[in-house]
């Protein structure tokens, strides 16, 4: 009968071949991410309110509609971070890192928190991987974390189908002289718009060309694109930053409609799309963000980053990773049980994994070692107690030999 207690909706438990999938992509990003000189930082999952409401822009759907937020008991506004680039610019102006040795790389993973509809691959809990250069305002800098995703990607073998799709968002000027154009363009249209983009059009016209109603899209369709509007300056920041990727290998697409979902984008505006998991086609995404430390009380400190969805990753794998392979020990009796324990304790302290199993006779306890799929059996009897010997069952070729338990811990750790 089922438990009445379930994972809350929008969440789930990471069980078997669910949690080896998820090790597996955090396992690959970090050493990828290690390749490129990226250190590893966590921060806390909740954070004061105003580190989120200021850094991502009250307009975005996160801020206005999908954040976790709570008054704790001492009255201080609380939310379970959404996403973690806030919460890393606010650790670095924190903890008096934003003055000197930039930039920083930094590589993080963690659960977030979005109350939003669950979908394929969405979840109310959901994990990422991030990277991010804090402190770096050149183009390759865009261009060095878009290849460390890409290599991320080809790392897990999913790369095949994945495109990367890029824009830009220029600098203050070039937006202000777009923002203008976008304003007039989409006034004339503005009946029939959705009630969601008619309020975006007061507050962040930007943020319509990210609208997901279908009304919407084909009115953008027509819309002015940002690159007719780019000042010199963001122009050429914009061919830097693609000549960087052709030299690192990474192939792209150039799309104006790319503006992200959050406010503190600038210039690079980037995402990693396939067709493979329906209508949630983003794989991972990011791009420039030049205010947002500044936004947490630090100095001026231009960065750039990116962040994956654990899950969706995971979806893409052809198969989760294998479980590991243990060898079972097995004693006869009762009798060979401190011996038993003795070989156990032996293969683990060479770093050889090694099960036995608590109770049963040979059968019930061989039965067991199938069930985990041992690669090998060592049965110790009186008489290979007494010798110091053991029965080395090799359960993938079906033969069994006799060794001295010396000789069957050295040829385990070869």
């Amino acid at each position: 009968m089922a438990s009445p207690l379930q994972p809350v909706r929008g969440t789930r438990d990471l069980i078997g071949e669910d949690f080896r999938a998820h090790h597996h992509v955090v396992e690959t990003a970090r050493r990828v991410a290690a390749l490129y000189g990226f250190e590893e930082w966590s921060t806390p999952v909740f954070e004061d309110t105003r580190v989120f409401s200021r850094g991502l822009g009250d307009t975005s759907d996160v801020v206005s509609k999908e954040m976790y937020s709570f008054t704790d008991r001492g009255g201080d506004s609380i939310t379970l971070r959404p996403e973690a680039t806030a919460g890393l610019c606010r650790a670095l102006v924190s903890n008096g890192l934003a003055q000197s040795n930039l930039p920083r790389k930094v590589f993080y993973q963690g659960p977030m928190f979005r109350y939003e509809r669950p979908q394929k691959g969405r979840y109310r809990q959901f994990h990422q991987i991030d990277v991010e250069v804090l402190g770096a305002a050149e183009p390759l800098a865009d261009a060095e974390v878009i290849a460390c995703g890409w290599d991320v990607l080809n790392a897990l073998q999913i790369a095949d189908g994945v495109v990367l799709e890029i824009n830009t968002l220029g600098d203050a000027a070039s937006r202000d002289a777009y923002r203008s154009a976008l304003v007039a363009y989409l006034s004339r249209h503005r009946d029939a718009l959705s009630p969601d983009s008619q309020v975006r059009l007061e507050k962040n016209p930007l943020r319509v060309l990210d609208s997901k109603d279908e009304g919407d899209r084909r009115i953008v369709a027509d819309a002015p694109v940002m690159r007719d509007h780019l000042t010199p300056d963001a122009a050429r920041f914009y061919d830097s930053v693609l000549g960087y990727l052709t030299r690192f290998g990474v192939p792209f697409r150039q799309n104006d409609r790319i503006v992200r979902g959050l406010d503190y984008y600038s210039h690079t505006a980037f995402e990693f799309v396939t067709n493979r998991l329906g209508a949630q086609g983003t794989v991972l995404g990011g791009g420039r963000y030049n205010g947002l430390v500044e936004e947490m009380g630090g100095p001026s400190t231009p960065s750039v980053g990116w962040a994956a969805g654990i899950e969706r990753l995971s979806m893409l794998l052809s198969a989760p990773p294998p479980a590991p392979r243990p060898v079972a020990v097995i004693p006869v009796a009762e009798a060979q049980e401190a011996d038993a324990l003795g070989l156990v304790m032996q293969l683990r302290a060479a770093g050889v994994s090694a099960e036995i199993a608590y109770k049963g006779n040979l059968k019930r306890r061989m039965e067991r070692a199938n069930k985990l799929g041992a690669r090998v059996a060592l049965i110790l009897g009186e008489t290979e107690a007494a010798s110091g010997q053991v029965q080395f069952r090799d359960l993938d070729a079906g033969s069994q030999e006799t060794l001295a338990q010396a000789e069957a811990v050295q040829r385990l750790t070869r």
